[in-house]
């Protein structure tokens, strides 16, 4: 998510930067070209190939590389909060009206600038509208169209050099080093010509040095100055100590959302799931279902996941202030689920050994498996032989049971003749194959000769098209028997 106010934009119409003497109408106002109209189909590799990257900073050049707007911003509310906190009383009414109005201003980021504006999750009332831009104000961190225009950028450029806030440039530059330096690059190209029709953001942009000026510092000054009287306190917690905690819970959605918890819906970038997250963000700490369904109104999709910003808007639904509440189908949030947890799964099974390939046993003649098994312990069970020699004394029925079957079928044993046995006991056996019987599996086997632990198994759609398209082979050989099993 973005930060910090920048009143103008250099991409913004030149009309646009100035305040008009006139009120024009929507209808009088020229229509905004989308800015992304004739971009080259491989507008990343271009951009990265002819764009000139600014020089790394060094100790010699980091004066000229700040910017000194957003570093006073940065620094000087935390010193005057510091210096508050150690000089002025705080009140229960004002530490009250501080969080009261941290939730108002971070809903209007949250609820507003992100859920409205950035990603249009939802239709809102014009008095909704007005009152996120103005609580959205407080939080100073820029106009609703240039907030707006960096943040869609990070979504289309997620972990990329033309994400404005890469996050794998680590966890300090994405929280608030992007900020305090100029940029390296020019952040990849980012269509707003939507939010330029939009009286509501038109009209904050124009007053945006008023309205952060206001919302910021007046307005939570004034209630405590004029409730009970608290001015020093209002201005120095409900004000600036407040603005803090908002900047920097903002600031999470960047840093922290990119590096704590968990990728149950995609793990193709670096956004993740944590309450963590979510409690110190107002709920956008679900920010890996966020990346990979951004259209949707919610963050959250369980009920007792915390999330105030979705309860915040379906509240404004219910009370007729919001409509068109965007959610993506619930069957195509499954699938981004499943396939997560297939790939997981996937990953548990690669680490694992299982029975070998029959194709790759030699095939045995019945001769030379009795021959054999006065050797060592090999007994037949569904058409494969096993060496279970390893299993004589720890076997649970005992050794008699397993030395009765050397040399012998025990499959009808196996099965629930003698003894009915578990899906473990089977995983186990087939692990002692060592060679197939010639003529093949009995009629009536085809189902036992794989063991439960391959009946069902995670292939990728590659090994699918691999393993139907290649023909079927026997498994004989022309080497000698005896080298094979001995």
């Amino acid at each position: 998510m973005s930060s910090v106010p920048f009143t103008r934009t250099a991409e913004a119409p030149r009309a646009y930067a100035k305040v008009s003497l006139q009120v024009q109408s929507s209808k009088d106002l020229p229509e905004e070209e989308p800015i992304n109209l004739n971009i080259p189909d491989n507008y990343v590799q271009w951009v990265l190939k002819n764009q000139k990257e600014r020089p790394p900073i060094t100790w010699q050049t980091l004066w000229g590389e700040l910017n000194y707007l957003s570093l006073s911003i940065l620094t000087i509310p935390p010193a005057m909060a510091i210096w508050g906190i150690c000089n002025v009383n705080l009140h229960w009414e004002t530490a009250m009206w501080g969080v009261i109005y941290y939730f108002v201003t971070g809903l209007g980021i949250t609820a507003g600038y992100h859920r409205l504006w950035a990603h249009r999750s939802y239709n809102a009332s014009k008095p909704l509208q007005y009152a996120l831009a103005m609580a959205g104000a407080g939080a100073v961190e820029g106009s609703i169209k240039w907030w707006s225009r960096g943040h869609r950028a990070h979504h289309r450029y997620t972990d990329t050099d033309l994400d404005p806030y890469d996050a794998n440039k680590g966890f300090w530059w994405s929280h608030v080093g992007w900020m305090l330096v100029k940029p390296r690059r020019k952040p990849g190209v980012a269509d707003v010509s939507d939010l330029s029709k939009s009286a509501v953001v038109k009209w904050q942009h124009r007053w945006y040095l008023y309205l952060i000026l206001g919302m910021g510092f007046v307005f939570p000054t004034a209630v405590a100055g004029l409730g009970w009287g608290d001015w020093a306190g209002g201005f120095f917690y409900a004000a600036t100590a407040r603005l803090v905690f908002v900047h920097h819970s903002t600031f999470c959605v960047n840093s922290l959302a990119h590096w704590l918890g968990e990728t149950p819906f995609d793990d193709k970038h670096t956004p993740r799931d944590h309450m963590i997250t979510a409690f110190i963000t107002n709920g956008e700490g679900y920010h890996n279902f966020h990346h990979q369904f951004p259209m949707d109104y919610r963050n959250a999709i369980k009920w007792y996941q915390y999330d105030p910003t979705k309860w915040f808007i379906w509240v404004c639904s219910v009370l007729g202030l919001a409509s068109h509440l965007k959610m993506f189908p619930d069957n195509e949030v499954k699938k981004g689920q499943l396939t997560m947890q297939l790939k997981r799964l996937k990953e548990t099974q690669d680490h694992l050994q299982f029975a070998p390939d029959h194709n790759d046993l030699p095939v045995i003649s019945w001769d030379s498996f009795r021959e054999q098994a006065q050797k060592r312990a090999l007994v037949i069970i569904a058409g494969f032989i096993h060496d279970v020699s390893s299993l004589i004394d720890e076997h649970p029925g005992g050794r008699h049971l397993i030395l009765k079957y050397v040399g012998k079928d025990a499959t009808t044993a196996f099965f629930g003749g003698v003894y009915n046995h578990s899906n473990a006991a089977h995983n186990l056996l087939s692990m002692k194959r060592v060679g197939v019987l010639h003529g093949g599996v009995q009629h009536g086997l085809d189902d036992k000769n794989i063991p439960p632990a391959q009946r069902l198994r995670v292939a990728r759609y590659s090994e699918l098209l691999s393993s139907s398209g290649s023909a079927s082979s026997t498994a004989c050989s022309d080497v000698d028997e005896e080298t094979l099993l001995g």
